[in-house]
This record gives C-alpha cells, structure tokens and sequence, in this order.
C-alpha cells in the first residue's frame, strides 16, 4: 500500500483525492491546505509520497518535509523560479522526486514524439505553440508549453518569442501563444507550417482526472525509487 499526503486543497487536490479513493492500492492521509494554515507536519506517522498540486510559494515547505520524513515528492505545481528549480533538483539528492510540468500520459507521449520529429522539421518548416486554459490560470504561458518548447528545441537554437504584435518579419524563431478563458482544463497544439503543407499536433484535456491519474502513477514509481530527480518519462519509458 501506497500512503500519501496531498499538498493543496483546491480543486485538482480533491479530484486527486476521489482518484486515490478509487484505487485499491494506495491510502489518502489526508489533504493540506496551506491557505488554511495547515501544515504537512499535521499528518503523523509514515508516508511515501507527498503529491504536490498547490503553489510555488509552499516550495520551501515540501522539501523541509520531505527531507524529515524520507519521503518521495510528486511536484506537479508550476511558476516555480529558476533558483525553486534548483531547490528542487536538490532535493532528489536526497529522495525520489517526479517533477513535471504536466502529468497527462498523452502530454508525457506528445513531448516524446516533438523530440523525435522537431530536428527532422525544423530546418523546412515554421515552429508555433498555442496553448489555452481557464480564466482562472495564474502563469502564462503554461509550464507544459514551455517543456514542449524544451523538447523541441533542447539546445536553445531559435529565439523564443511570445506573441506578436506591430511590425517585423518571422526570424530563427519558435512562435509561443497563450490563451486564457472559461472552464478549459488545458489545450496544447504544436505546428509546423512548411511549404504547401502543416502538420499539427495537439493535445486537448477535457478534464483534470488525466492528470491524477498521471500522478497516482508517479505516485506508485516513487514508493520504490531510489534518490533522485526524475520526469514523467522516466515513470512511462523508464
């Protein structure tokens, strides 16, 4: 049996929580929501995991945790600094941490295949990423558009330019959109605009369940992973 704490009490902690009830396999602690003045340390006795759908702002809070308790971190907040970045890399020095920006099984798949196919189409074809979420997102644009971007373009070779406007004619570049509005749980479309032709790929979610789901998975790979810093690749490819 899996036991596991949940860090954030909105909405994603409790379809995280309904996930968790439903398996046979793992056991909910309990929900903290630091808005409420709760803290992980409330919760004793043992856990494997503390899954982490909250706020970048609770960082410093999980990892003094985690490092008291031995305990793996599944960290699926995003907005986090480049120096929280490096805390957290930290971190998996000392216990088993799945960070992603997204834990969509299909997102973990689309980035694969954008890390295959990019090289090949970059040199013939235009590079675009359209991202849309709810009204209600904070960081735009969002922590997945930003991995995709990485996969496609891990050594950093095209400017990165975040919407347009006025005049300019498209250089080296890879374009990057966010959109905001409504109850979207999440839309990524990635283009690649050649000549006579375009390819595109997208990801629509139509609910957060898929990313609980991923996270549960996470979750399962962490209570018997050594230390270390790992992604939503290493949990499906190994």
């Amino acid at each position: 049996m899996t036991d596991v704490i949940i860090l954030g009490g909105g909405a994603m902690g409790h379809v995280l929580a309904d996930a968790i009830n439903e398996t046979d396999d793992m056991d909910l602690l309990g929900i903290v929501d630091p808005l409420e003045g709760d803290t992980l340390d409330r919760i004793p006795g043992h856990r494997d995991a503390v899954i982490d759908f909250s706020h970048p702002a609770n960082l410093d809070m999980l990892i003094s945790h985690c490092t008291g308790a031995g305990c793996g971190a599944v960290i699926a907040t995003t907005g986090f600094s480049p120096e929280q970045e490096s805390a957290i890399a930290q971190l998996g020095k000392t216990v088993p941490v799945v960070f992603s920006a997204n834990f969509s099984l299909g997102v973990t798949v689309m980035k694969k295949v954008l890390g295959e196919i990019a090289p090949v189409l970059s040199g013939d074809f235009d590079m675009e990423v359209v991202e849309m979420h709810h009204n209600k997102k904070l960081d735009s644009p969002s922590g997945t558009a930003k991995m995709l971007v990485r996969a496609m373009d891990p050594d950093d070779r095209f400017e990165k330019v975040y919407g347009r406007s006025g005049n300019g004619k498209r250089g080296n570049e890879i374009g990057i959109h966010a959109l905001r509005g409504g109850t979207v749980a999440g839309e990524h479309r990635v283009i690649f605009a050649g000549e006579d032709e375009i390819i595109e790929i997208r990801h629509l979610a139509s609910s957060k369940k898929i990313f609980a789901a991923g996270a549960l998975k996470a979750a399962r790979f962490i209570s018997t992973a050594p230390p270390g810093l790992y992604t939503m690749d290493d949990v499906l490819f190994g």
